[in-house]
């Protein structure tokens, strides 16, 4: 069927969602290893779950979470205002006036440049920390007229992030370091997607490495000079407690990344789901049955939202609903330029979509769903005509990014948490 913007008003209107099942397969073929995202203790995020034609619960095994998801999307979003294939509004923090200087200098300035740093890229949207310790002509964000608005924002005036943010009344925000604490605006997720992996087997990871310089391991010790480099002369070294510090944890030359490592297995730990007292290799990957993408857009929560045209205090069903319409595209053309991109979540995790998405409508209760296909150029041209919509009824829509300066406490922060990474070397990470 054609879906187009007067079919996308009515299912806002009245319907339920819109629902999108992609069956996907690694692109190394089926039975090939994957590798999904590890949390704490380096385990899977793995289950049971009931499937559509088995009869016992199946294990499944999270291939990108959520929020995960949530991010990629707005990651399209950010790629296709970069390139101005669509308009958007967005609230961006731009450290490139801060200079860069090199590690170990005491001029002004960052060791690594940040660029900016966007609402579609914070990972608390419009909330975010980042935008908060940010300033808008010297004054701090959260204290200008626009920043104060967000504190505004209900369920029955959502037109304030409408004109900052709207990817928050789709993605979900909560405002909780903001001036109002816990009190903080609170929105919903409208728009819900996961992958997940379907009969999971654990796999094992191997790691080895050859040094073609042939250090051998009695070429130790090691100490840490006293620069953050590292020396074989312990008067050179770094004193810990009257004694020279080694390298690492005990000095060996892989301790500065020279030297063969024994070929081994990964760890190995409890299954996190099975027999308590079984063994398994930890984030050794896991060959699936076929992993399957569920993407939802609600539009019960997209109702719930009231918004006041500009300058007014009430609200008409008209305007609501050429809101809401505007915001379910938006949701929709995040999803197909998402799609375009490609599902490559991490190294060796590509899967690849083994029939075209097809998404379905849920309209009325006990009709069958109706089903169409978008394209992301279709989708963008839908957005267009959604925002077309909404600004005749009077409604704010920021084209151009609001662009704030980073605060300078939070360049003073970043450039403390950059020496440390070079002085240790540590890189946290995460999901």
């Amino acid at each position: 069927m054609p879906f187009d913007y007067s079919k996308l008003k009515d299912a806002v209107k009245t319907g339920a969602a819109l629902r999108c099942r992609t069956k996907l397969q690694p692109a190394g073929g089926e039975g090939d290893k994957v590798f999904p995202p590890t949390y704490a203790g380096a385990v899977y995020a793995m289950e049971y779950r009931r499937v559509p034609g088995r009869d016992q619960p199946v294990r499944c095994v999270l291939m990108d979470s959520v929020q995960s998801q949530a991010n990629r999307f707005e990651e399209a979003l950010q790629d296709a205002v970069d390139d101005e294939r669509i308009k958007i509004p967005v609230v961006e923090v731009d450290f490139g006036e801060i200079p860069i200087v090199e590690p170990g200098s005491e001029d002004a300035g960052l060791y690594e440049p940040i660029g900016r740093v966007t609402s579609l890229q914070a990972p608390h949207r419009v909330a975010d920390a980042i935008l908060r310790d940010s300033e808008l002509d010297g004054v701090a964000f959260r204290a200008t007229t626009l920043g104060k608005k967000l504190s505004q924002a209900t369920l029955r005036n959502a037109t304030p992030l409408l004109e900052l943010c709207p990817t928050a009344l789709i993605f979900g925000i909560w405002d909780s370091t903001g001036p109002k604490g816990g009190l903080g605006v609170k929105f919903q997720r409208a728009l819900v997607s996961e992958i997940i992996g379907i009969d999971a087997e654990l796999g094992v990871k191997t790691s080895s490495r050859i040094d073609p310089l042939a250090i051998q391991l009695k070429s130790g010790p090691v100490y840490e000079d006293k620069n953050g480099d590292w020396t074989l002369d312990a008067n050179q070294a770094r004193m810990d407690k009257k004694k020279p510090r080694l390298a690492g944890k005990d000095g060996k030359p892989s301790e500065v990344n020279h030297g063969n490592i024994a070929p081994s297995l990964s760890e190995t730990g409890r299954d996190p789901i099975g027999d308590a007292d079984r063994r398994i290799y930890l984030a050794g990957g896991v060959t699936i049955a076929y992993a399957e993408q569920t993407t939802v857009l609600s539009f019960p929560a997209l109702r719930r939202l009231r918004f006041p045209p500009h300058g007014s205090s009430k609200t008409d069903a008209d305007s609501n609903l050429v809101a809401q319409t505007a915001l379910a595209a938006l949701g929709v053309c995040s999803a197909a330029l998402a799609s375009e991109r490609g599902l490559d979540l991490r190294s060796r995790c590509l899967l690849w979509p083994t029939e075209k998405p097809t998404w379905e409508l849920l309209a009325q209760p006990g009709e069958s769903a109706e089903q169409f296909m978008i394209s992301a150029d279709e989708a963008v041209a839908l957005l267009e005509e959604s925002i077309a919509k909404a600004v005749e009824a009077q409604l704010p829509w920021n084209t151009e990014p609001l662009v704030l300066k980073p605060a300078q406490k939070l360049v003073d922060l970043v450039r403390k948490s950059q020496e440390l990474a070079v002085t240790s070397g540590a890189e946290d990470g995460g999901e």
